[in-house]
């Protein structure tokens, strides 16, 4: 059976959408802004796995560049009115975990406008230790989240955000990485760097922005890609296998490949080489 919106519904629509833009500037009258200090030792780890849940705020992830003995520090934002950012760490045997969430974080999944566009009152800023090999989740309500691991070593990545955009740069020589990127609305973009081995996978998915993935140009790559209402771009060196695949002609037989899966709602995806 098909529903059928009449003009009164129509109106009703209107008001939400207005209700959610409204809602998108207010956000961020919780109080003022605090911050605290992230300064966690080393305690000999080699490994660790971080999971990083800011809450409705900006999230960046970059390396340490002091030489400092810490597996992680930087600075966490948080509204006045708020508690306090919580972490978690444990370390044995060379093995560490880090959680870190912020107050009112909660998992990924559908969100509506006005929960989408509520990041970006405050920000988180974590530095890891580019001698420690990482497992990374890093998850905000809404906000902007940007990986920078140039010079670092990592084996998985999921990141994701309620509305905001996605901006990644993945460490040089990184062998067999599992990549995932996710926004409900905002720009996704993957950058892979060059000396990239082994099999490695990126799943980069925006429920309306674009999503972009850059490749070195000497690494096989198979691509789906997918958009509802936007353009798909294919760099031409990739031979096209049906309507969504396509893959270099070395690709089954190459040593060093990247598996990419790409889909948007409503944007342009696209995979380039450089």
């Amino acid at each position: 059976m098909r529903t059928r919106i009449g003009g009164f519904g129509r109106v009703a629509v209107a008001i939400l959408l207005l209700g959610a833009l409204a809602g998108c500037g207010a956000s961020g009258a919780g109080g003022h802004v605090l911050s605290q200090d992230l300064s966690e030792p080393l305690n000999g780890a080699t490994a660790a796995k971080v999971d990083i849940h800011c809450g409705p705020g900006h999230l960046t992830v970059d390396r340490l560049a002091g030489g400092e003995q810490l597996l992680a520090s930087g600075t966490l934002q948080y509204l006045e009115n708020q508690p306090l950012p919580t972490r978690t760490v444990d370390a044995s045997g060379g093995q560490a975990s880090l959680t870190l969430k912020g107050s009112g974080s909660a998992s990924s999944g559908f969100r509506w406008p006005w929960q989408a566009c509520a990041g970006g009152a405050f920000e988180w800023q974590v530095h890891l230790n580019p001698k420690v090999q990482y497992d990374i989740t890093a998850h905000s309500d809404g906000g902007n989240v940007r990986l920078d691991l140039g010079g670092m070593a990592v084996t998985r990545l999921a990141a994701d955000t309620g509305g905001g955009n996605i901006d990644v740069t993945l460490p040089g020589n990184a062998a067999n990485l599992s990549v995932m990127a996710k926004t409900g609305g905002g720009n996704v973009t993957v950058e892979v760097a060059s000396g990239t081995t082994g099999n490695n996978t990126i799943d980069a998915s925006s429920g309306a922005g674009n999503v972009a993935v850059r490749v070195p140009g000497d690494i096989a790559v198979r691509v789906r890609a997918s958009s509802g209402a936007g353009k798909v771009i294919v760099d031409p060196r990739f031979n096209k296998m049906d309507a969504s695949t396509y893959q270099s002609p070395d690709y089954d037989s190459a040593a060093n490949k990247i598996e990419i899966t790409l889909h948007s709602g409503a944007g342009n995806v696209s995979v380039n080489s450089r």
